[in-house]
């Protein structure tokens, strides 16, 4: 358990950030932008929950702010770190799993059965709670993008990935549904200014 006397450390003062080894990483680095974000996104995810109560979506939406903190303490933690030699987690590291990515995926589909299939391109809109949703699917595939550019110069768990790239699809299906099952989806018309 986690237990915080004193938020200010001083030790950031420097322009770095402690990993979970102790090691300390420049608070501008990939793992680092990464990290952050997904914490922005987590922060919007509990934004948009604020407009979910009642909805019977709250515990997924805690599950999912859980597993984002179990992601954030996944990219804190490279490869090789306590001896891993790969994304399994141990005792002393904190890995995301197939079981959570298994979980987004059939979330996904059970609120997807009672959609009618897209037609159109939909704007983010509609209902308040929807466009909260449509916030935290941008903000989501944002944090997205920070993870596979740290892939891209550091190894990074494949499932950490998959995981924030369903994340991103649950939250399109969820502003779907919270848009009176599709009903209220903003269509795309293209040109239509023009």
């Amino acid at each position: 358990m986690v237990k915080l006397n004193k938020i200010y450390t001083r030790t950031g003062d420097d322009g770095t950030t402690g990993l979970v080894d102790g090691a300390r990483a420049k608070k501008h680095s990939a793992r680092i932008a990464a990290i952050g974000d997904v914490d922005e996104a987590n922060s919007v995810i509990g934004l948009a929950s604020g407009s979910l109560h009642g909805s019977g979506h709250d515990r997924s939406i805690s599950r999912i702010q859980n597993d984002l903190f179990d992601l954030g303490a996944d990219l804190a933690t490279p490869l090789g770190e306590f001896g891993s030699e790969d994304f399994e987690p141990t005792e002393m590291v904190l890995r995301v799993v197939a079981a959570q990515v298994d979980w987004l995926e059939n979330a996904i589909d059970d609120m997807n059965a009672n959609l009618e299939p897209l037609t159109s391109f939909i704007l983010p809109g509609g209902t308040e709670a929807a466009a909260r949703a449509h916030i935290a699917r941008s903000v989501v595939r944002r944090a997205e993008r920070s993870v596979t550019a740290l892939a891209d110069a550091e190894p990074v768990n494949p499932q950490a990935i998959a995981y924030i790239n369903r994340l991103s699809d649950y939250f399109f299906v969820l502003a779907r549904v919270l848009n009176d099952n599709g009903a209220a989806d903003v269509q795309w018309v293209p040109g239509a200014n023009r």
